[in-house]
């Protein structure tokens, strides 16, 4: 039996190898490969994964390394920033999508009780597939990472009502009495983990931390002890794992303990994505082409319409609303657990599965293209849609002279060199296109303005090209290329200095034109703020300097 078992796991790790190295050849994201080899090795094609509840075991690991590093990393600052915009959008683009999912499935002929099952499944989205491409796309803490963040903790715990009202159906229980329960269990939970955060893990960790061993076993055995007791109270994986990490975030050792378990999480979500890809039935497929055609579009393109939309009410600019929009545009694993809820009670039929597998199949490769591109995807979608690239932020010309310092971004990197900037002069102004942002800064009376530095328009109406010195803090590779184009088509003598995130873009940055180039992992704020203080503005100065980190830059590549 074990032998068998080892078998089974080698040729999915071995086949999953070797069809990750033809994609990564072809250049295409690693989840596709995954995805892939699941329909390879599973019971359509090869049959290697016999052992389904082993396997299924191994990939919740995985899920629960997720979401527990998530949360070690989590930043309830930034939560709480963009908390009113998570929730909106989250309650409003669930509602909308459930409500056109509805439509749509009567509309293909289904009956009424399973429509409604499919229109909410598939309006939730997949809180491992997205954090894992922000993350890996280093977005994670950007705006519209952020408020992805926010809005999949809504629709989780939306999600997580709806499961306990199935369960409550199951078992002949009242709503209100599965809400009061749920809601007086979740108090109790976050009670108890708040003053063990408070009086009993800092003792625990700092002792923990005298051995790197001791606290990689100790950091584990909190993942899973919080994890399995919310579990074991009706709560999902997903929030008991987040929660696990959310009360380390404070301990000092988080960084730590995350570099230690990262290598864990990324192999048993390996496992996770192929076990996903092993769900399909083949044989069911011609039944459902259409509803899976027509329900991969809601998906793919509804979600962010839905999204863009919504955010474009309360005030976020559309590039903000698509960014974030385009991280929504898949199905998520509430999706199976929700039907398969469905299926147990009797109320739907078993063949739904296919559909639901086949949706996510093609939602999770196409959003992963999305995320990846989702900077480009923007530009192109707003050619033919002038809307979302709006032709400056106000309709009245800029009066009176430009400022001395444009500071483009206020976030992390901006927040830092601020300080720097009002004592280096009185005269600067700061961009930004997150309204609450600009609505802290008014407050403290400091010049902002509401606006996309990557439109042309908005940096005309700003004046950036006649300022002295233009500071970009996005690390944004797009943004910061329109930013270098603008202000050397027109001529600028201003210092330009921008942020990347890697060596190779400020390789490309320099070739473009900016003066002086911030890698934040080679260069922090504060050290930037320091040089910023020796330097002032003038440009032969930030020049010489960059020419020095040129060809440090050269040598690097050489080596």
């Amino acid at each position: 039996m074990l032998n068998e078992l080892f078998l089974e796991f080698a040729a999915v790790i071995v086949m999953t190898g070797v069809v990750s190295i033809l994609a990564h050849k072809l250049r295409q994201p690693l989840i596709v490969a995954y995805i892939l080899t699941g329909v390879l090795v599973g019971p359509s094609m090869l049959g290697f994964t016999q052992s389904f509840e082993i396997f299924q075991a191994l990939s919740s690991v995985g899920i629960a390394f997720l979401l527990f590093i998530v949360g070690l990393n989590l930043n309830w600052r930034n939560v709480k920033d963009v908390g009113g915009v998570a929730l909106a959008a989250g309650v409003g683009q669930v509602s909308v999508t459930s409500a056109a999912g509805f439509g749509l499935a009567q509309l293909l002929g289904f009956d009424l009780v399973t429509s409604a099952f499919l229109g909410v499944a598939f309006a939730f989205s997949s809180t491992i597939i997205i954090v894992k491409l922000l993350t890996d796309k280093e977005d994670i803490d950007r705006l519209h990472g952020r408020i992805a963040v926010g809005i999949l903790l809504v629709q989780d715990l939306i999600a997580m009502m709806l499961l306990l009202l199935l369960a409550a159906y199951a078992d002949g229980g009242s709503l209100v009495t599965v809400l009061t329960g749920s809601l007086v269990k979740g108090l109790l939970v976050v009670a108890v983990l708040a003053a063990f955060a408070k009086f009993i893990i800092p003792h625990l960790f700092r002792y923990a931390a005298t051995s790197q061993e001791l606290l990689f076993l100790v950091a584990l055995s909190w993942c899973f002890a919080v994890a399995s007791a919310l579990q074991l109270m009706g709560f999902s994986l997903e929030i008991g794992a987040l929660l696990a990490g959310i009360s380390l975030s404070g301990t000092g050792f988080q960084h730590e303990i995350e570099a230690k378990i990262r290598p864990l999480r990324d192999f048993f979500l390996v496992l996770f994505f192929v076990m996903l890809g092993t769900q399909l039935v083949a044989s069911d497929l011609a039944q459902f082409t259409l509803p899976i055609v027509a329900f991969s579009l809601l998906i793919l393109v509804g979600n962010p319409i839905i999204l863009v939309i919504i955010m474009r009410l309360m005030g976020y600019h559309p590039r903000t609303g698509f960014l974030a929009g385009t991280t929504m545009a898949q199905v998520s694993e509430f999706s199976f657990i929700l039907i398969a809820g469905g299926i147990s009670l009797g109320l739907l039929d078993d063949h739904l599965t296919t559909l639901v597998t086949m949706v996510a199949l093609i939602t999770i490769a196409g959003s992963s293209y999305m995320i990846a591109s989702n900077e480009r995807v923007y530009e192109w979608v707003a050619q033919f849609l002038p809307g979302l690239k709006r032709r400056g932020e106000d309709e009245h010309d800029n009066e009176g002279p430009a400022p001395e310092v444009v500071l483009l971004g206020f976030d992390k990197m901006g927040k830092k060199i601020l300080p720097q900037v009002e004592e280096l002069t009185d005269d600067f102004l700061v961009l930004d296109f997150n309204p609450a942002v600009i609505e802290e800064l008014e407050h403290a009376g400091i010049r902002a303005v509401y606006g996309d530095a990557g439109n042309e328009e908005v940096m005309k109406f700003i004046r950036a090209d006649q300022a002295r010195m233009v500071i970009s803090a996005i690390p944004d590779m797009a943004v910061n290329e329109d930013i270098l184009d603008f202000l050397t088509h027109h001529k600028t003598k201003a210092t330009i200095i921008v942020t990347v995130k890697s060596s190779a873009d400020a390789a490309r940055c320099y070739a473009l034109g900016a003066t002086y180039v911030i890698v934040p992992t080679a260069l922090g704020g504060e050290h930037f703020a320091e040089l910023l203080k020796k330097k002032k503005t003038a440009k032969l100065q930030w020049g010489s300097l960059g020419k020095k980190e040129q060809q440090h830059l050269e040598a690097a590549n050489d080596v």
